[in-house]
């Protein structure tokens, strides 16, 4: 199981992570009496140092995981584009192809569709392989002009536009399986139990209000960069209006 794909559960987990080295930094402040008003400028220094940090790979996590937001719902309007395009062309086609590429098309379109709603894996591997065989389905059909002989023009719209059609359907994959590496995670993760560390060790005296704010506000910037990074069981989805406007224009 991947954790990251449940963003829910990466908030409490976090949470609880956090606020435990939160404890964990006032326990060795607890032990060690309290810092000296020597000391305490240069700890504040490095204290201001490792949340700035924080900041900074909480901020670059965010933009990663909204580039990869925007990513898909950019290849979900060109898969939409490339699909009523080719259902256009296959005007051109004669009648009896033609129809066929039509209704491979809408069945394609569904399925389409049907991806971008899974949550199920079950549903996943159904939809995939149903989607691959339409795939072949749909080339085969295409491809079955140049070999009756049509007009060049009409083989290089049509092959072409079917090219477009199935390449999509790989940019918009690619785009769902990018995410934020794992590495930046537990980088993430290393930096943000390193601050409430010194955070607890830093406090002049145990306030548990106080105790939980820091882990409670890095946790909901983890829940909010996991919800948006997951494709699939975030609330932060993108839904295939393009899509699903095609399909109601063709039907």
């Amino acid at each position: 199981m991947r954790l990251f794909d449940y963003p829910v559960l990466i908030f409490f987990v976090s949470f609880a992570l956090l606020w435990f080295a939160n404890w964990v930094g006032s326990r060795l402040r607890a032990r060690r009496q309290s810092i000296s008003e020597e000391e305490r400028p240069d700890f504040d220094i490095v204290l201001g140092a490792a949340l700035t940090l924080l900041g900074l790979v909480i901020g670059f996590s965010f933009s990663m995981a909204v580039g990869r937001y925007d990513q898909r719902k950019n290849y979900e309007e060109a898969e939409a584009n490339a699909i009523g395009t080719e259902y256009l062309r296959a005007d051109l086609l004669p009648e009896a192809r033609g129809a066929q590429v039509r209704e491979l098309l809408k069945q394609y379109l569904d399925l389409r569709i049907q991806q971008y709603d899974a949550r199920n894996n079950d549903d996943l591997r159904r939809i995939n392989a149903d989607t691959a065989r339409v795939q072949g389905e749909l080339w085969t059909a295409a491809s079955a002009s140049a070999k009756e002989q049509q007009p060049i023009s009409v083989v290089t719209l049509t092959v072409g536009g079917m090219n477009d059609v199935l390449n999509s359907q790989g940019y918009t994959e690619a785009a769902w399986r990018y995410r934020v590496p794992g590495a930046a995670w537990m980088l993430l993760f290393a930096i943000a139990i390193c601050c409430c560390v010194l955070f607890g060790f830093q406090a002049r005296r145990a306030e548990p209000k106080l105790a939980i704010v820091l882990p409670l506000l890095v946790a909901i910037a983890l829940l909010l960069i996991a919800d948006i990074d997951s494709p699939r069981r975030g609330v932060i989805r993108v839904h295939p209006q393009n899509l699903e406007s095609l399909r109601d224009s063709l039907h």
